[in-house]
């Protein structure tokens, strides 16, 4: 499930009441890229997807070709997942998106930039870290099944907020699309021996639909459920305001959008050296 851990709620902050916080650009005031970047936290976001990355290389090897890729599989998957390649184009399509509404551009900096913003980023940041750990993710998949039959308030606030940020959906076809590109990738190698015609790739891609959607679920209640602990129900409930304003709808499309094309690519390249692989090719 590579697009569901890679893109999933990768920018989900708190909207807390800024009337009291330090925000330091200026109504009408330009926002650089650069200061976007800054305020999502990107450096600390990407060099998470990479260890993301670089652990499902490891998956894949495991499961594709037991006999082990060697240091030739590690060097392309290192390079796929290069974090400044990953950013310069994460960067060019979000700042495509956004640079035709530069009152969103406000907001989205105004609560990012904030104290409580960034303390919430730090929080998300820290959860996919420690889901790069089996045994945390399971501990966390756990408590949020414990949580739910208990009938914790927290829990309906996170489906509140995962239905604002329509996380299951865009999720669910942006690791659907991710799929198809792997095994567009494969396909293109000759790895599954004859060309595979388009339209079974897509058969085959849209029969893990349903599969792909109860996963999504479970590990979205996982994680915002991990990220989220320490929040009180007032910043939760004004977390789901801001994904509900302008800005957050804005930032939401925009998010999936760059993340879609960025992760696409690296699941077609990804295909491609698996398929090579597996036929024992160059890489």
């Amino acid at each position: 499930m590579l697009l569901s851990r890679l893109a999933l709620a990768a920018f989900l902050a708190t909207a807390v009441p800024l009337a009291a916080e330090t925000v330091t650009e200026q109504p009408g005031a330009e926002v650089s890229p650069d200061r976007i970047g800054e305020v999502l936290q990107l450096d600390a976001l990407f060099a998470v997807l990479r260890e993301e990355g670089l652990a499902h290389g490891t998956t894949l090897e495991e499961d594709m070709f037991p006999s082990g890729g060697g240091a030739e599989w590690q060097a392309a998957v290192s390079a796929i997942y290069d974090a400044d390649r990953l950013r310069s184009g994460f960067d060019a399509v979000l700042q495509e998106q956004l640079a035709s509404d530069p009152a969103a551009v406000e907001g989205i900096v105004a609560f990012f930039g904030s104290d409580p913003g960034q303390k919430i980023l730090g929080l998300e940041i820290e959860a996919r870290r420690a889901f790069l750990d089996t045994a945390a993710e399971e501990a966390a998949r756990v408590a949020a099944d414990d949580a739910a039959a208990a009938r914790d308030p927290k829990v309906a606030q996170v489906r509140r907020m995962i239905e604002a940020a329509d996380l299951v959906e865009m999720n669910v076809a942006g690791s659907m699309s991710g799929n198809l590109a792997f095994m567009t990738g494969m396909a293109s190698t000759g790895a599954y021996g004859s060309d595979m015609p388009a339209d079974q790739i897509l058969s085959d891609i849209w029969a893990q639909e349903e599969q792909v959607r109860a996963d999504t679920s479970t590990w979205l209640y996982a994680y915002l459920g991990l990220a989220y602990s320490p929040l009180s129900e007032a910043e939760m409930d004004s977390y789901i305001d801001f994904w509900e304003s302008p800005a957050g709808q804005r930032l939401n499309a925009a998010l999936f959008t760059a993340f879609d094309q960025v992760f696409r690519q690296v699941s077609l390249e990804l295909g491609r050296a698996a398929g090579r692989a597996i036929q024992g090719r160059d890489i």
